[in-house]
């Protein structure tokens, strides 16, 4: 059974119910789960939410908690899905609860989930070996989106992330990458890096950017990032 801190109903000093946030963390331990989602919880503690950890993918057979609950934040790589528990996930989803994390933690994870890959939007197809340092540049057209907004462009030295992506995302941000490191021939081509989208009546967020703790930590990233979060949450 899925373990959990802070699994109750809370009540805002008004009487009215307060937002919970269920963070959703394992899989491989390469892009530290842990570590990672507790940077963020501090941001999602100010904003009010009552948060609930997992590290148990059966949580998402929890209906009754998922219906509770107005944003996941998953950090889950190289993870497999059961159909009882995507079912739980992308339902809960399409109902009104949102969906955050980055990196691996969403897209290279549950590849054997054809209904998680729709809902993200994105699959992780390929990286260079090497750390590279490459700019991530502010779609101009989304320049007032709340998650971008104020921010310019900036480098990262990380993992460049190529990825199938679906043309329903609203794309926030985007690198240049060069076919070649993948084995191809062919010019330099724009790869998402940040985007949204809704699925059903839930809203869905994703990042690239995050492999390691330096990522995130960076000023520009984690500003996002925690932006991303509260746009996703019902």
């Amino acid at each position: 059974m899925a373990a959990r801190t802070q699994d109750r109903v809370v009540r805002a000093p008004g009487g009215g119910r307060v937002r919970r946030a269920l963070i959703v963390r394992g899989g491989w331990e390469g892009h530290v789960p842990v570590e990672a989602t507790e940077l963020f919880r501090p941001r999602l503690d100010a904003a009010g939410f009552d948060v609930t950890v997992s590290d148990d993918l059966d949580v998402y057979l929890d209906r009754d908690l998922l219906a509770a609950t107005d944003l996941v934040v998953q950090c889950w790589s190289m993870g497999t899905l059961t159909a009882g528990q995507c079912a739980g996930l992308v339902s809960a989803v399409h109902a009104g609860t949102g969906f955050a994390g980055w990196h691996g933690g969403v897209v290279a994870t549950f590849g054997d989930s054809p209904d998680y890959l729709r809902m993200v939007g994105g699959l992780f197809l390929f990286h260079p070996p090497d750390f590279l340092r490459y700019r991530v540049t502010i779609a101009p057209e989304q320049g007032d989106h709340p998650i971008v907004a104020g921010l310019a462009d900036f480098d990262v030295m990380s993992e460049q992330y190529w990825m199938l992506t679906d043309p329903l995302n609203t794309v926030l941000a985007t690198t240049t990458i060069t076919p070649e490191h993948g084995g191809h021939g062919g010019g330099p081509v724009q790869m998402p890096v940040v985007w949204t989208r809704r699925w059903g009546a839930g809203k869905v967020f994703f990042s690239a950017i995050g492999h390691r703790m330096a990522d995130l930590c960076d000023p520009a990233v984690r500003t996002l990032t925690e932006r991303g979060l509260l746009w996703a949450s019902r």
